[in-house]
């Protein structure tokens, strides 16, 4: 299989909203599912410890209190704070696959979506770190590993939903398929 890195270069690509809001509502529950077991496994913490350091982002040191209490409204925030996130990483991440063309294969796909990953966590728990300094604690294999599942999943999901939605509109069109 030859790589050629020459096609891949920027091209002004048109994002599908569509496809990556939905990749990102898909990969996000897939990330938020693993990342609650991974951690509660490697850390031996709460089921809920991953969702009140979310919700924390927006609703202050005080959701990490009680670790083990259940609370609807701590829950609501934390998914309110995941989704969106997970919605933006992957129009982001869209973006950036359309722009350099780089949806043009499953391989391709998978390694941006790996290569944003990696960046997004590193972002997240080693330079959001300073705002919320309660991520630091999460920095671990486990972490690593739900984040890279993300990028792969959505960069795929982004792939197969833009093209599906491209062959839709073309037959839509009366256009070949």
């Amino acid at each position: 299989m030859q790589l050629h890195m020459d096609s891949h270069h920027f091209t002004h690509g048109q994002i599908d909203w569509r496809a990556a809001v939905l990749a990102g509502v898909i990969a996000g529950t897939v990330f938020l599912v693993l990342g609650v077991v991974l951690m509660a496994l490697t850390t031996g913490g709460s089921l809920l410890e991953p969702p009140r350091m979310v919700a924390a982002i927006i609703l202050g040191r005080g959701a990490l209190q009680s670790p083990q209490a259940f609370s609807l409204g701590l829950v609501l925030a934390a998914f309110v704070v995941h989704f969106a996130l997970a919605i933006v990483f992957a129009l982001v991440l869209g973006l950036i696959m359309k722009s350099f063309n780089l949806d043009s294969s499953m391989g391709m796909a998978s390694l941006a979506g790996c290569a944003f990953a990696v960046a997004v966590y590193l972002i997240n728990f080693y330079g959001m770190t300073r705002l919320f300094p309660w991520f630091a604690e999460a920095r671990n294999l486990a972490s690593v590993i739900v984040h890279i599942v993300f990028g792969i999943v959505t960069a795929n999901l982004y792939m197969r939903l833009e093209r599906y939605t491209s062959r839709r509109a073309k037959a839509v069109a009366g256009g070949p398929s």
